[in-house]
């Protein structure tokens, strides 16, 4: 799934590309991927994209909108399109990629190049085609279109943005509730934008369990797991931006050869050369260093553990 550092690069990305254009048309290929029903989605086409912005790892085309059907347009009122104190008069197309969506630019002698298939809708500009696209078979990415601010700001589940967060508001984020830190970070009521992925990589540069309780942390590893947020997502930012060399990103993964731990069961951690393990749970897998992270202790595996009892290792020796 793209996380935050895929979702900001794919947000400007965008912004350079499509704010200040026309959108002519937006075509949905698949039904199902629309998740609105009011304003309906033809209210869209034709408008000026005024910006694009990240909600947690949703991505949002800020569009101008004619008035709602059968309101009156007041003459003589001059409006500045997408001003700030305008917001409720803007269309919010909302995008969630969910773990195998996707979006690909073309310019317009480009070819799609794609198995129809994948295609899930086609917004369509003057200067080229941002393609919606998702691989497999469920089919779980959406698209939604809403009109004004309070209406996108229902979409956003409110959690704390990990790169502007005080140390304060991050303690108190991860502390609300008693969570594992595994599932702390990535609870969008609690951290905005994080996933499976990066939260591997965030608790193996934190040197910390991601089975370990939110409240049973001192304050000393509440400021290692504060500096290693922002420190692993800053740098898989700036790391993507050059991957993607001022081109529209088109390789967008959760699994990626420089990371430490997540993607990488049974290969040797980049610190210590312990064997990577894991614990895989519903569709979802947890990727650590025992040695890093745990003190050599294996964590238990759901399935595992349960189908070997007492032949399930303890240890990573």
């Amino acid at each position: 799934m793209p996380e935050l550092p895929d979702v900001i690069v794919y947000v400007e990305a965008l912004d350079a590309i499509v704010t200040g254009h026309r959108l002519n048309h937006l075509q949905l290929v698949s039904p199902f991927v629309l998740r609105s029903v009011d304003p309906p989605l033809d209210r869209a086409n034709g408008q000026i994209v005024r910006d694009v912005r990240r909600i947690g790892k949703r991505i949002v085309l800020a569009l101008d909108a004619p008035p709602p059907e059968g309101e009156a347009v007041q003459s003589g009122i001059p409006r500045e399109p997408g001003a700030a104190g305008d917001q409720e008069s803007l269309l919010f197309l909302v995008v969630h990629l969910m773990i195998a969506g996707r979006l690909r630019w073309r310019e317009p002698t480009d070819k799609v190049g794609l198995n129809p298939k994948l295609l899930l809708a086609v917004f369509e500009f003057d200067h080229g085609r941002l393609l919606f696209t998702e691989a497999g078979s469920k089919k779980r990415a959406s698209l939604q279109l809403v009109r004004g601010r309070q209406a996108l700001d229902a979409l956003d589940p409110g959690g704390a943005e990990p790169l502007d967060a005080t140390l304060a508001e991050f303690r108190a984020a991860l502390t609300r509730e008693s969570h594992t830190l595994k599932r702390a970070l990535t609870d969008p009521h609690l951290f905005s934008g994080i996933g499976n992925a990066y939260s591997d990589e965030i608790l193996h540069a934190a040197r910390l369990s991601p089975l370990k309780l939110t409240r049973a942390l001192s304050d000393q590893e509440v400021l290692r797991l504060y500096d290693a947020t922002r420190a692993t997502l800053t740098t898989w930012v700036d790391r993507l931006r050059r991957q993607a060399g001022g081109r529209f990103p088109d390789k967008v993964t959760a699994f990626r050869e420089e990371m430490a731990v997540h993607g990488r069961f049974r290969q040797p951690c980049p610190v210590c050369g312990s064997p990577v393990q894991r614990i895989v749970y519903a569709e979802n897998e947890c990727n650590y260093c025992a040695t890093c992270q745990t003190g050599g202790r294996l964590l238990a595996d759901r399935s595992l553990s349960r189908l070997l009892r007492d032949d399930w290792p303890k240890r990573l020796e």
